[in-house]
């Protein structure tokens, strides 16, 4: 991951920009770089070399009187960089990113519908004294923005950036780009042009084809590789692919708390299947509450299952960067919203899932993409997300819903069923869900509940949780975690749509706490 930080206007000087850049410079810790505009303003990039690793692929990259920074994976970039070097361009590094400037002199905007990448961008077009800013359709990069008190825009790859000079912080919309002060939508994640109309085996081929295809493209590094492996589906699909298409054993990362992590016996059982290079870690209750402000810091949130989910994933992150000398990491993210969910199997019909569906798949960008963008990229790695493909999202958001309904006993039965055979031992194909928060440990969650309840003691905490706004918090659990947020993004509560809950709407889902083991239908999950 890399952060790129960018003002027009004339109030700011460059030192108390340079001020706001250094704020996250764990994103980019190989460089860093601040070009001055010409109308007014900066251009500011803090380097973690992944592809191109001379000084030649340090950004901003400049072009004629144009300029560019980009936190991005463009997959399929060589081919693309052959077309343009046949129409005359030339290059002076490996970095993708370096394509983002002829790619916009030949297209304008139209690039940012024709790349399959991952990317968080700011242009400024020289020839019409303009800024451009854009974000991939997931909203897999991160990106802010905000007006400075005389009206300058400010766009930052975190929050973290822009507290304090901005009054409004708020999340770029994903699928969009900014121009003239206006957002113009290019691709809405959870649209597809036509119903896919495949079944049975043409329908467990291509979902078993496009998912083959999104993790090799990401195998595309110059730095060292590592997977995140849970043992849960998810995570060990990506492994599995992965460990195919490698010359060399993968390496593997998973972490539990000492005395109850369910999920570490069976990430271990993966990695042997797959003879991974595999790491085990542990934390400790301890360990969670020490790093709770420091986890939410990062994040920029105050939803409750993305603080839990986090826990864990960060000290795993934490622990990767100290130790190995790997520099991005692959990850599972973004499958339960395209298949489903313990709390959709409640779905009163096919057209409730799908609406379902595409309102979490528009709302990632704030929940488990924030997730691992955080926990991963603020431990200097870079995160990359196989099923955020976008080939694969629009393929998966295509098929009936009726066919993604759990009339099968098991969730996620498309994706278990497209990769039967030798891919994983059937214990882990087969193997119900268990929420990450919970698969660490169930006490860690626990634990949690237990220290927000003695932060609150004694309080009329009902009556505290109604003086914040918007999104109120609704539990002791949640009103700890507003109370830390609100240290660190004073008055910015909009910048998160609201809390990740199942839908109250649907019978069995009225619940007042976001896990899936308070659902009647969780079952074994968690054993």
């Amino acid at each position: 991951m890399c952060t790129v930080l960018a003002y027009f206007g004339t109030d700011l000087s460059r030192e108390e920009f340079e001020t706001y850049l250094a704020r996250t410079q764990e994103r980019g810790p190989d460089d860093s770089k601040t070009v001055v505009l010409p109308q007014g303003g900066f251009l500011g990039f803090q380097r973690l070399a992944i592809m191109g690793l001379s000084p030649e692929g340090m950004q901003p990259f400049q072009l004629g009187n144009s300029w560019a920074i980009c936190n991005g994976e463009l997959y399929g970039f060589r081919r693309m960089k052959q077309e343009l070097e046949e129409k005359g361009y030339s290059f002076q590094s490996g970095s993708d990113c370096e394509l983002i400037l002829p790619l916009y002199r030949e297209y304008g905007t139209d690039l940012f519908r024709r790349l399959d990448a991952e990317f968080a961008c700011v242009i400024y077009d020289g020839e019409e004294k303009c800024v451009i800013a854009a974000r991939d359709p997931i909203g897999i990069r991160p990106l802010f923005y905000g007006y400075s008190a005389s009206g300058g825009l400010a766009v930052a790859s975190e929050a973290r950036s822009l507290v304090g000079w901005v009054e409004k912080i708020r999340p770029f919309p994903p699928g969009c780009y900014l121009k003239n002060g206006r957002f113009h939508r290019y691709r809405d994640p959870a649209a597809f042009d036509r119903r896919c109309p495949d079944t049975g085996e043409a329908l467990f081929r291509g979902i078993r084809d496009r998912l083959i295809a999104a993790v090799e493209k990401r195998l595309d590094a110059d730095a060292p590789l590592g997977f995140l492996l849970s043992g849960g589906l998810d995570s060990s699909l990506v492994c599995s692919i992965a460990a195919r298409k490698s010359k060399k054993p993968i390496r593997t990362f998973a972490i539990g708390m000492e005395k109850d992590a369910i999920d570490l016996k069976y990430a271990r059982q993966v990695a042997d299947y797959l003879g991974a290079e595999h790491t085990e870690f542990f934390m400790t209750p301890e360990m969670v509450k020490e790093s709770l402000p420091d986890v939410i810091a990062r994040l920029g949130t105050y939803d409750i299952t993305t603080i839990r989910a986090s826990m864990g994933m960060y000290l795993l992150c934490r622990e990767i960067h100290q130790k190995t000398n790997v520099r991005v990491l692959l990850t599972g993210e973004v499958s339960d919203e395209l298949f489903g969910y313990k709390y959709t199997d409640f779905a009163p019909s096919a057209e409730a899932f799908q609406e379902e569906s595409c309102k979490r798949v528009r709302e990632l960008y704030a929940y488990d993409v924030l997730r691992a963008d955080r926990c991963i990229a603020d431990n200097s790695i870079e995160a990359r997300v196989p099923f955020g493909d976008l080939e694969f999202v629009r393929y998966v958001m295509s098929i009936d819903p009726e066919q993604k309904r759990n009339h099968y006993g098991k969730g996620k039965y498309l994706l278990r069923k497209a990769f039967e055979g030798d891919w994983l031992p059937e214990e882990i194909l087969w193997r119900e869900k268990a929420a990450f928060s919970d698969a660490v440990g169930h006490s860690m969650v626990d634990d949690l509940k237990e220290y927000a309840a003695q932060m609150t003691d004694g309080e009329n905490w009902h009556a505290v949780c109604r003086e914040f706004s918007p999104v109120p918090p609704f539990t002791q659990e949640s009103l700890l975690y507003r109370r830390i947020f609100e240290k660190f993004y004073p008055g910015q509560g909009a910048m998160i749509p609201g809390f990740w809950m199942p839908n109250p709407e649907w019978e069995g889902c009225r619940v007042d706490d976001p896990s899936a083991r308070v659902l009647k239908n969780y079952g074994d999950s968690g054993k």
